[in-house]
């Protein structure tokens, strides 16, 4: 029997050169369900309040160009574009989404980034979190106190100051290890590695978990657990971190010393 190809909608930044790589790349590894990609572009070049406003701004046009692909599922994958607005926000913009979709007669699962990264962490009982992200400074701190509005404690962050989000997609891995590094995790529960889409990580995430002995997700992980479980699929993907390979995740995770 031919198993089902599930559409998978994406909105994206016009700059975005990660998210189409990364999400496809963990959704490969499902042992049974299959998926194709399609995505919408927002023009956004620098990662600002100013930009991301305006890129929001077209969202409707992007929901509307995805909804005549009649996508299964649909992913508003800019994390700070959302965190950016105010604590709550992707639920709102997911209940936008939603409602417009229902408009043209579709009922697709809608998930964001930002959403999935609150349920992930949520899903892993992480309350005590540290991160990197790659923004500037005022917008990190955005992203930390939506966060905190959702119940977690951000014990440490990095801003990596990067605001051309072209040069995001750029970031090397082991500028990311190294930030991770340099975060006091002695107290967290779990580390996300890169709480954006645009900055590479997919291939962080098993080895941090490996060297720091704690549970290590990204914004592309969470995202790829998001979508799995509103599809109705297991979210099981071998070599993702503890998140989506509770078996194969580091086998040191809960020998801590606390």
């Amino acid at each position: 029997m031919t198993t089902a190809v599930r559409r998978i909608g994406l909105v994206v930044p016009s700059s975005n050169v990660t998210v189409e790589t990364e999400i496809p790349a963990l959704l490969a590894r499902h042992s049974t369900a299959r998926f194709s990609f399609h995505s919408s572009r927002m023009r956004m070049h620098t990662v600002s309040p100013e930009e991301l406003r305006a890129m929001n701004a077209q969202r409707e046009r992007c929901i509307d160009e995805l909804a005549d692909a009649g996508v299964d599922a649909l992913l508003y994958a800019c994390l700070v574009a959302l965190m950016a607005q105010g604590p709550g926000e992707h639920r709102r913009a997911e209940s936008a989404v939603t409602e417009q979709l229902a408009a043209a007669g579709q009922s697709p699962a809608v998930r964001s980034s930002a959403g999935a990264l609150v349920e992930a962490l949520s899903a892993l009982g992480a309350r005590r979190i540290v991160l990197v992200t790659p923004y500037l400074r005022p917008l990190a701190e955005q992203v930390v106190g939506y966060l905190e509005a959702e119940g977690f404690e951000v014990a440490d962050f990095a801003a990596l100051e990067v605001g051309d989000n072209a040069a995001v997609g750029a970031i090397p891995g082991e500028r990311v290890l190294a930030a991770a590094r340099g975060l006091d995790r002695s107290t967290a529960d779990a580390l996300v590695i890169s709480a954006c889409v645009q900055m590479p990580s997919l291939d962080l995430v098993a080895p941090a978990e490996r060297e720091f002995g704690l549970p290590v997700l990204s914004a592309a992980t969470a995202g790829a657990y998001s979508l799995l479980r509103a599809l109705g699929e297991p979210p099981v993907l071998p070599g993702a971190g503890s998140l989506l390979d509770p078996v194969g995740g580091a086998p040191h995770l809960y020998d801590r010393a606390p």
